[in-house]
């Protein structure tokens, strides 16, 4: 889809990628790079701005991930622009917000998230948004665990 927004429309994407494995993003790069999505020689001709926390990482620097990604499309839509900005996988967030949540020491709540989901995933998700002369589209991965849409990081994000 990024290719194809590149080439077909001239598009700009961002992609976030929360907790990827190191080998999927160093894949996703090389595909970008080598279909011409991203320009090693002329880097402001480039199509898509990446930024990863990788599963190995803090959780802290995975937590930040999908708010640099959405500041770097926010930049780009302040600029002017119509930017498609892609989280994979948001339910990680969410988990790297109960990681975090947990080494500061605060009391869980629903099964075992952060008390402060909502209020998190609300300030991202409410930052998606179109002004006059630019927009952000968002695409995110969301995994449902067992399948449950009633469990609160799905819900919450829905």
């Amino acid at each position: 889809l990024i290719n194809n927004i590149a080439k077909q429309h001239s598009g700009l994407s961002v992609f976030a990628g929360v907790g990827e494995r190191t080998r999927e993003g160093n894949d996703f790069y090389h595909e970008m790079s080598d279909a011409g999505v991203i320009k090693l020689d002329d880097m402001e001709e480039s199509k898509v701005a990446m930024v990863f926390g990788q599963m190995n990482e803090p959780p802290g620097n995975r937590l930040r991930v999908a708010l640099s990604g959405l500041t770097m499309a926010e930049k780009f839509r302040d600029e002017g622009r119509d930017v498609l900005f892609f989280v994979d996988n948001i339910y990680r967030y969410t988990l790297a917000g109960t990681e975090v949540s947990a080494l500061l020491g605060r009391m869980p709540s629903a099964v075992g998230y952060q008390p402060t989901l909502a209020d998190e995933m609300g300030r991202l998700q409410e930052r998606i948004t179109s002004t006059k002369t630019g927009s952000i589209t968002s695409i995110q991965a969301v995994y449902v665990p067992a399948d449950d849409l009633t469990d609160p990081s799905p819900a919450t994000t829905f």
